[in-house]
This record gives C-alpha cells, structure tokens and sequence, in this order.
C-alpha cells in the first residue's frame, strides 16, 4: 500500500487522512474535493474543520505525504485504496423525503472512480450509508469501468466524535472493515487492516462481512441517540416532580449493565449523524416490512423534537408569556463544544422558534461564524430581514447579556462554566431570567446571585 487518496474534505475525510498520513509516513495521502475554497483552507494556516490537535497533525504530515487538491482523476488513478468520505444527507424530496439517505454523492464517486480507475482498486466506504449501498456502488463499477480494472467494495465506518476527533483517531475503541467473505475480498480486509495497524493494535480492529458493517454503524448511532432521548424524557419528570436528573443519571449510570455514558440531559442532540442515522434507519425498516421497529426508533427523534420545543414554551411562559421585543442571550450555536460544526445544532430550532415568537437575539459562540448562523437559521425558515432585523452577534458572552431579559446556554463551551455571574447579572434586565439547556451553571450560585434559574432536568 503505497498511495491512498479520500474523495471528500469534510469533517471525516480531512481529519481522517491527516491521522493516516501522521501515522503511516511511508504511504503518500491525497485529499480531494471538488470546493475549491475547502481545498484552499486546508492547504492554509486557518483550516475549515476546527478540531482540537487537528491543526498540529496536519502541519507535521502536509507537503510531506498529506496533499490536499481539487483534481480527483489524478489522485485515483495513482491510488492503490481509494475513500469514499462524500456527504449523505437526508433525502428533501421524493421517494423517502425526511428518512432516506440521498446517495448522490455516493454514485457519482462510483462513476466518476469507474471512469479513469485502471488496474486493481480497493473502494473504501467511509461514508455513513444505508446497508447494501456496497452492492450499488459494485454495479455501477461493473457496468462502466474499464477491462483493465478490477474492483473490491470495503465498508470502514467512522465512529468518531465532534470535539474529540484526534483523540478518537488516535486511540479508537474499535476500527471496523467489512468485507467480501472471498479471497479476494479477504485480502483487500487484509490490505486496510494493514494501514491501520500501523498504529492501532491489532485486537481493536474488527473485520466483519460488508453487510454487518454497514449496518452497524446506523445502529451504534441509533443507540447513542436513544440514550440521549431516554434521559430527556427523565428531565422533564424530575422537573415535574422535584426530582433532579443529574442524580437520577450518576445513580443508574453506576449500573454495570447500563452505564454512566450519554446520560447527560440536554435541551437536544445534534450533529451531522444521529438525526440522519437513525431517521435511515427508520426508512430502512419500513422498505424491509418491519413497521413496528420503525415507529420504536422514530419515537427516539420526536423525544429530541419535543425537548426542544420543550425549552422554548418554558422560556415563553417564565417571560410572561410572551418575548416580542425581548432580548434574549444565546450562549452557544455549535451542536456540542469543541467544534464549530452546527448541523443539526438544537440551538437552530430554540433561535428559530424563538424569532418567530418575536424576541430580539443576541448569539454568542466562539467557534462558529455569523454567516454559518444565518444560513443555517435560513434554511429553518428565518428570512434574511427577520435575520438582520432581529439578530445581533455578540463578542462574547457579556456584550450578549447586556441589557438581555434572559439568558439561555446551548452549548456546553468551558468557557460558559466560569462566567463572572455578578457581572451579567448586574447587565440583564431583572428579573434576571437564566435558562440552563447543557446543565453547566451551578443552580445555588445562580439562586445566590439573584437569578431566575430555569436547570433542564432539576425541580
């Protein structure tokens, strides 16, 4: 293995293949993506995924054996393993709108591969896709590719989380590699096992038949996503009852058999995945006849809708049933901390219902920027003049308190855990109303203070 090259530069591609090119000095890595822009980022100082230890391992392996280009032909045909780390969004239209993955992408990889690939190629599915996605991609191999090419599909899902990315890479619970159970296809397993082994030991890297592996990871999200949605719905009962969910999560959590992991209670989960996984996953049994696990793990993505809408009609009601006018602070926009990735962020739903109710908002995220915000708040139905009109973007937490009615956190920034809570206090409007969606503030200290706290998950 000598050459490797990923079509996509995205938050998979990119800071997977700066890690292989760190660790594997010997095999020349190419990154390819058609957005120019993208690719000039990630060949500058200001690179377009915020990772912690990202910037480090790029600036050690690139220009040595990590390039980053926007000519594909070129980079496959000297590619002796080729990923597949292209987008997969749901579906807006059509057959499976708001459940089935669009694997546009995914096809024009093949074809675009099929085209100028020669000689033998080993396909890499590092893409979340649906089960039997392989079986499409070696169609469409099949049908357009030259005599003298020769193909083996293998599926290598990430498991990797936003904000602790490099760590993940660097130190994986588990590689997984899903292959053709032939000799053929045992030995392109092989060929991959060897890159990671590099520096993964042997016994974390799983091999599995294709189908398995595609499947697993929808169902890991799946998982992770249902614990989330679990614990939600607990918040609002301990709210309910006086009860608090943070002692309720250390207590099960101490159970051996369930875990203290993905027990924290949220106004919401994001991120690029479990949406769309499990949503996927939805889509794919109801196509294979299995309608009652379908409506099991939609349940997991109306919980996670109702705690959003949840937060906002809390926040409307405490504000007098009513925030027309009002300045509301939005601490946090990024899905989760450590990243400056918002797909899917909860804070996209309470900023957009919350302009709709008619407040003023004043958003504040270190990492994430203002024309990101509105886009994303665009494509949830917020005009460009309800935008600009009622949309201010702070420098920080304290310009977005100033003369606020009410402060929300949304993200669980370290920096939000020490905020000088005299100083926003004397800011704010009073009563000074304080909504606590990531469970970061101390609740006595805010009492102390003089605050309206509202804690998600705490009577």
């Amino acid at each position: 293995m000598k050459s490797i090259c990923c079509l996509g530069a995205g938050y998979v591609g990119g800071p997977t293949m700066a890690m292989i090119a760190a660790k594997c000095p010997d095999i020349q890595v190419t990154v390819v993506d058609l957005n120019q822009a993208r690719i000039d980022a990630w060949n500058s100082e200001v690179l377009p995924v915020y990772e912690p230890g990202l910037d480090e391992v790029v600036k050690e392996a690139r220009g040595r054996n990590l390039h980053f280009t926007t000519d594909p032909k070129s980079a496959i045909q000297k590619s002796d393993l080729i990923f597949v780390s292209v987008g997969t969004p749901t579906k807006s239209y059509g057959i499976g709108a708001g459940r089935a993955a669009d694997l546009r992408y995914i096809e024009s990889a093949a074809r675009l591969i099929a085209e100028v690939a020669e000689g033998p190629k080993i396909i890499v599915e590092k893409s979340t896709i649906p089960v039997k996605t392989a079986e499409a991609i070696k169609t469409i191999l099949a049908a357009n590719s030259k005599e003298t090419a020769s193909f083996q599909v293998l599926s290598n899902p990430e498991f990797l989380a936003e904000g602790t990315a490099m760590e993940d890479l660097n130190a994986p619970d588990r590689i997984l590699i899903g292959g053709e159970t032939t000799p053929d296809g045992d030995a392109a397993v092989e060929a991959l096992v060897s890159v990671y082994a590099h520096w993964v030991p042997r016994e974390r890297i799983i091999t599995t038949n294709l189908w398995s592996s595609e499947l697993s990871k929808l169902v890991a999200n799946a998982f992770l996503a249902q614990r989330i949605s679990s614990i939600n719905s607990i918040s609002a009962l301990c709210e309910a009852t006086g009860a608090d969910v943070n002692e309720v999560a250390n207590a099960i959590g101490t159970d051996s058999r369930i875990g203290p992991k993905f027990l924290k209670a949220s106004v919401g989960f994001g991120g690029s995945c479990f949406q769309k996984d499990v949503l996927n996953l939805t889509y794919l049994c109801e196509s294979f006849g299995l309608p009652e696990v379908a409506e099991y793990w939609r349940q997991v993505i109306h919980i996670n809708d109702w705690q959003k809408s949840r937060f906002v009609e809390k926040m409307v009601r405490t504000l007098f049933n009513t925030v027309t006018g009002k300045k509301i602070a939005i601490l946090g926009f990024a899905f989760k901390k450590d990243t400056n990735d918002t797909r899917e962020s909860a804070a996209i739903a309470v900023c957009r219902d919350l302009l709709l109710e008619g407040a003023r908002l004043a958003i504040y995220d270190p990492k994430v920027d203002p024309a990101t915000m509105k886009a994303d708040l665009a494509y949830g139905g917020i005009s460009s003049e309800l935008f600009d009109r009622n949309v201010e973007i702070a420098p920080d937490a304290y310009a977005a308190c100033d003369q606020a009615h009410a402060m929300a956190t949304l993200t669980e920034w370290d920096e939000f855990r020490t905020l000088d809570l005299p100083k926003i206090y004397d800011l704010m409007f009073k009563p000074a109303f304080v909504f606590d969606g990531r469970s970061i503030l101390p609740l006595e200290a805010l009492k102390a203070h003089g605050f309206a706290p509202f804690v998600i998950g705490k009577g």
